[in-house]
């Protein structure tokens, strides 16, 4: 599906690191360790955080593919030691019999045939995904010289809906993107604060979890990134993919999709308008971005769902695997409410989709190949769209 890059992860929850490696990035491109270790930090910041993130400091170590910060056109390699390994190194481990309902306990025991249900817990934590915001991280580094800006806000937390206006503007994106990186609950409005804060307040008093709706926007995607030629390279298919492989995502939608389902179409398509310049321009986003599976040049806009966290401090019903009876799940450590937490792992999803489109469609080993490629790009301009207006024939091969 991805042609150009390729990340793999590895490592477990509480092994003793996590490792990625970024396979395609081209020569050339100026990569800065602060910065990913700067959205490391806010995958572990949000209030309604576990104490795992209070134990974790995590900070990036490239060992390969970047040389005197550039990178070289070889994989690069990340890693990122678990400081919490220690705690567990030499420690008798109890078994793990009852499978939390809507983790992935049960349904990896029976996929991979484990002997202890920790060991699918440890894979599937979502602890992985902060080898995603390293790779994703270094992805936007690769992005922003041709003027591409992601960023990221929390729109509902449980019950709590941030009300918020239509946007196409850049600079109103980048100081929503501002705001929300400003707060705890990486929300775009200070208004709702403390609603939010006391709806999660009583979540924690009740030993429960809350889940959320967060936007993922892109900023200066240029037209023509993905196609329509091929069902498993169209963007909007790449970004929901990588949207729903982040754990807890349960939903998505490019745009206000579901509300566009129940209006005619006369009121959902973006209109086309041209100026006396000969540009072209929508005066609406409700395709987020996204035409035909092909960027068009306006923000894209992923909405995306999580579900509350699986592990609760109020025990759910579940059966003791090894007794074969009924028995209550075993509280494991975590969040009371990760949306927050959730964010800058979109972004670095949405990072690596479009790094590998945009890569995909300039071609090129080096940063220096792909600049003069991206100036030739076509734009939303009556002159860059060439027909004939002739009439034609398909004139296919007669079988």
């Amino acid at each position: 599906m991805f042609s150009r890059l390729r990340l793999l992860t590895a490592g477990e929850s509480h092994g003793p690191k996590l490792t990625a490696i970024l396979e395609g990035a081209p020569a050339g491109f100026a990569i800065n360790t602060k910065t990913i270790n700067a959205d490391l930090a806010r995958r572990q910041q949000g209030f309604g955080r576990g104490g795992r993130m209070k134990i974790e400091r995590d900070e990036v170590h490239i060992s390969s593919g970047v040389a005197q910060g550039l990178t070289t056109g070889a994989p690069i390699a990340m890693e990122i030691t678990n400081a919490d390994y220690k705690s567990w190194q030499d420690k008798a481990i109890e078994p793990m019999t009852t499978p939390r309902p809507g983790h992935a306990d049960l349904t990896g025991a029976l996929k991979y045939g484990h002997r202890d249900l920790r060991l699918s817990l440890e894979r599937a934590s979502a602890r992985e995904t902060t080898m995603r915001v390293c790779a994703g991280s270094l992805c936007k580094q690769i992005l922003e010289p041709f003027g591409l800006t992601i960023g990221g806000y929390v729109t509902q937390i449980g019950p709590i809906k941030i009300k918020l206006n239509e946007l196409s503007d850049r600079a109103d994106f980048v100081k929503r993107f501002d705001i929300a990186r400003a707060n705890e609950f990486a929300i775009p409005d200070e208004s709702f604060e403390d609603s939010v804060r006391e709806e999660i307040h009583r979540c924690m008093k009740d030993k429960d979890t809350l889940g959320g709706i967060f936007e993922i926007v892109a900023l200066g995607v240029p037209v023509g990134l993905g196609t329509y030629a091929h069902w498993d390279r169209r963007l909007d298919g790449q970004i929901a993919m990588a949207m729903l492989s982040i754990p807890a995502m349960k939903g998505m939608e490019l745009g206000h999709a579901f509300r566009n389902a129940e209006q005619r179409g006369t009121k959902v398509h973006d209109e086309i308008f041209i100026d006396k310049d000969g540009s072209l321009f929508r005066k609406t986003n409700r395709g987020a971005g996204l035409e035909g599976g092909i960027s068009n040049g306006m923000p894209i806009v992923a909405r995306i769902a999580m579900k509350p966290i699986s592990t609760t401090l109020n025990p759910l019903d579940s059966v003791d695997m090894a007794k074969g009876k009924a028995s209550k799940t075993t509280y494991e450590r975590s969040d009371f409410c990760a949306v927050p937490r959730a964010v800058p792992i979109g972004e670095a999803m949405m990072a690596y989709v479009l790094a590998n489109a945009l890569l995909e469609k300039l071609g090129g080993d080096s940063y220096d190949e792909m600049v003069p490629r991206f100036e030739m790009l076509r734009q939303n301009r009556l002159s860059d769209v060439h027909l004939t207006n002739q009439p034609w024939r398909f004139q296919y091969e007669q079988i």
